[in-house]
């Protein structure tokens, strides 16, 4: 089965990141040890090109932002993260699932999303270890740029 598709043949994990053919995907926070490999080909196998890393300058439709409790500043990596995005860009900020070694706690990114300048909508369980938070600018913030 393809990695594009749930085992119910439903919309696979990629698609309900909203990741397309030609989606430009930037990941950020990758850490080999812990980061969900599934995740990462499921969107590379749906985009149709490779993650873009985060040195790049290129702008972006999605930014996969890994987090966990003790990356440091997370209003600061919100804001760094926003910064390629495109004006429909969306932000999903990945950390592990409660019971897990460094879970972020939903109120955690409820007070810092706003203070990035960024709006929680939804929220998606990625796979068995990560949940995803996904973020995007206010529709007044993106007019304005």
């Amino acid at each position: 089965m393809s990695a594009t598709a749930d085992s119910a043949g439903g919309p696979g994990l990629a698609e309900r990141l909203g990741v397309e053919a030609g989606t430009v995907v930037q990941e950020i926070g990758y850490d080999q040890q812990d980061a969900d490999e599934a995740v990462r080909v499921s969107v590379v196998e749906r985009s149709g090109s490779e993650l873009v890393g985060e040195d790049s300058d290129e702008v972006v439709d999605i930014v996969l932002l890994w987090w966990r409790e003790d990356d440091g500043d997370l209003i600061d990596a919100l804001v760094d993260a926003k910064g390629p995005l495109a004006d429909s860009g969306v932000v999903w900020l990945l950390s592990p699932k409660v019971g897990r070694d460094g879970h972020v706690e939903p109120w955690d990114i409820s007070e810092a999303a706003p203070t990035a300048g960024l709006s929680e909508t939804s929220t998606l369980s990625v796979g068995r270890d990560w949940s995803g938070v996904r973020l995007v600018a206010p529709k007044a913030a993106r007019s304005k740029r």
